[in-house]
């Protein structure tokens, strides 16, 4: 089976592009070229800017793919040019939305691929709706083979997973060793699932070339479910801090000090998530994430300590936390 991935070398899609190769599919990946010294051995690769339609259709010239996998889709022209590219030149179409386009506030403390589709709160979000309502209309009308897939809140081993700041960065780690102030959301008990990509993987790359997912949508996540404060104080555990210093702020207030904010909080990162994931488990049998977030966090840890340079600290993500603290003691002494 030979598969394209659009990207191909981003958090989510690495590790597809590598389990992919693992399974002994023909693999070939599209993208600028900026980081194909990322890409496993075998890997076979289109250099061109996707955003420019005429260039890539000259490169794909020939080609047709029994499954084409498009990570780097964020607005219904970019989807429409897809479905120019590949109509007639695909099996399977899987197109990466997101697990943010689900009805904010929820309605039910249990989220499924039935669960309405609906985020007055961020624009990325209602996008991703768009996307995802677009290729459906092309499926129906004209057969256009779309899956649609909902990841929730996935990283890899090369971030420390959390919820407001740079996740490609050292900070959050270096704060708690500090002692110094991690704002965490209200008040610390909503729900939050965590996904480790090579868990990601596994389901996505057992929905390629499967004839039967065409026009489902799929979330894949794990089935951990925990408490913000769990997922800080499980971050903290890994370096040995049983005590980090969490402070509780309301995220509406968060949202006053940075609007910019409000998009992967209020509609997103705020509410309680609880996935079930019957749908994908039964479209791949066998599928179970594996990486609970102990193990993940250990895995990206160990990543950063084998080399002090990756240790970075984004003083942005230094100045939210500690503006928010501020902000938080003035009103409240």
């Amino acid at each position: 089976m030979n598969v394209l991935f659009i990207g191909g070398t981003g958090i989510i899609s690495s590790a597809c592009v590598e389990l992919a190769v693992a399974r002994g599919m023909d693999v070939w990946v599209l993208n600028r070229g900026k980081r194909s010294s990322d890409l496993p051995a075998g890997v076979k690769s289109i250099t061109v800017d996707v955003r420019n339609e005429a260039d890539t259709a000259r490169a794909l010239e020939g080609h047709t793919f029994d499954a084409v996998a498009d990570f780097i889709s964020f607005t219904v022209e970019q989807v429409e040019a897809g479905i120019r590219l590949f109509a007639g030149k695909c099996g399977q179409f899987l197109f990466i939305s997101s697990a943010s386009a689900y009805q904010k506030p929820g309605t039910h403390h249990v989220i499924t691929e039935s669960t309405p589709l609906a985020n007055p709160f961020w624009e990325y979000s209602r996008n991703k709706i768009a996307c995802e309502e677009r290729l459906i209309r092309e499926y129906r009308e004209r057969g256009f083979p779309v899956v649609n897939v909902r990841p929730s809140h996935t990283y890899s081993q090369t971030v420390i997973p959390c919820c407001m700041g740079n996740w490609a960065s050292w900070t959050i780690i270096d704060r708690m060793i500090k002692g110094l102030p991690t704002v965490v959301p209200g008040d610390g008990t909503s729900f939050w699932v965590m996904t480790h990509n090579t868990d990601f993987a596994k389901a996505f790359v057992g929905l390629l070339g499967n004839p039967r997912s065409i026009g489902h949508a799929f979330h894949i996540t794990s089935d951990e479910v925990l408490s913000w404060d769990q997922i800080y104080k499980t971050v903290a555990s890994v370096v040995g801090m049983n005590n980090p210093n969490l402070l509780h702020i309301a995220s509406d207030f968060i949202c006053k000090v940075d609007p910019g904010l409000t998009g992967s909080l209020i509609g997103d990162k705020s509410n309680s998530v609880i996935f079930d994931n019957s749908k994908i488990k039964s479209f791949v049998p066998g599928y179970v994430a594996t990486v609970n977030l102990r193990e993940g966090v250990e895995r990206s840890v160990r990543w950063f300590n084998a080399d002090p340079s990756r240790k970075t600290i984004d003083e942005k993500t230094n100045a939210l936390h500690d503006r928010l603290a501020e902000r938080y003691k003035n009103v409240t002494a």
